[in-house]
């Protein structure tokens, strides 16, 4: 009887337990997803029902004059077509560089490999600074180009560390039966490393793809042209500066009394735009992505 009285009670504990971790993490899921909720809803409001209604939470209709206005504006659409071309261009050069680095340092008999590994992990704590940084890239002919938003950032030393790490995890034996078989170097690495380390390569291409569609810093600073701009950069002259009239037809549109748009509602719908492609390449690397972080976060 008082085992039975004993199991019963730890299974009401129990079950309240369960209910109050599901209940919390309920609330803070929600506490999560309004913001991103808010600014959705806001982004497809009409004007006249934010001005009526202070606590506007949801939508009574669906208005969508303010993308219509965004893609009106040339200088918004060239920005997004520039944050995309950055975006694959800057991915693709840094895992280049990164994937021959990490797999190098990884190897145990490489000469001077802790002489290079002490090199490459001083850059991570210094820098020469910002000012003779400005000058190295204008001397070499990148500034107020698409490139400088590419190579001066290609190379990221913590993203090669978790790569050399993964490596560290693969069986030598892999390598050695290809040596065997006569591949040489670089075909190992086309043909044997990159497939079978998927996991951390979608992982970090995903880490340096994100960097580079959120980067506003290297815009900011090496671009003056307004047509090459990234989507962020011109998203804070939106969101920040608060400044609509980033074109003429947009200008022009937001004078006219039928697209009149409440001012927080392009800002919101600049947001979504600047958002849903990078969201979009989650789904496929999900799978991915929890296996590449923890083995490569691991030093065999």
């Amino acid at each position: 009887m008082a085992s039975g009285a004993y199991k019963f009670q730890r299974s009401v504990a129990s079950r309240i337990a369960d209910v109050a971790i599901i209940a919390t993490l309920t609330f803070l899921a929600c506490v999560t997803i309004f913001p991103f909720y808010n600014v959705l809803i806001m982004s497809v409001a009409r004007y006249r029902d934010i001005v009526q209604t202070p606590l506007y939470i949801w939508p009574q209709a669906i208005d969508l004059t303010a993308y219509r206005l965004i893609f009106m504006d040339r200088l918004l659409v060239n920005s997004f077509l520039v944050s995309i071309a950055i975006t694959l261009g800057g991915t693709a050069i840094s895992m280049f560089i990164t994937i021959p680095t990490a797999w190098a340092l990884s190897k145990p008999d490489l000469p001077g490999r802790n002489g290079l590994f002490v090199i490459v992990i001083f850059s991570m704590y210094f820098s020469g600074g910002l000012i003779p940084w400005y000058l190295v890239i204008r001397g070499i002919g990148l500034l107020n180009t698409l490139w400088v938003l590419m190579i001066p950032v290609a190379f990221n030393t913590f993203f090669m560390i978790l790569m050399k790490n993964y490596f560290l995890t693969m069986p030598e034996s892999l390598e050695e039966s290809a040596r065997i078989d006569g591949a040489t170097n670089p075909q190992i690495l086309l043909r044997i490393v990159i497939p079978t380390a998927a996991p951390i390569m979608a992982t970090i291409s995903l880490f340096y793809a994100v960097a580079r569609w959120n980067d506003w810093f290297m815009g900011m600073l090496f671009i003056r042209d307004p047509l090459k701009l990234p989507l962020q950069n011109v998203l804070r002259r939106v969101v920040v500066e608060s400044n609509l009239e980033l074109g003429n037809v947009m200008a022009q549109a937001m004078r006219d009394s039928v697209m009149r748009v409440y001012p927080m509602t392009i800002q919101m719908a600049t947001v979504v735009v600047s958002t849903i492609p990078i969201l979009l390449v989650y789904p496929f690397l999900q799978k991915h992505f929890t296996k590449g972080i923890m083995l490569g976060s691991i030093k065999a």
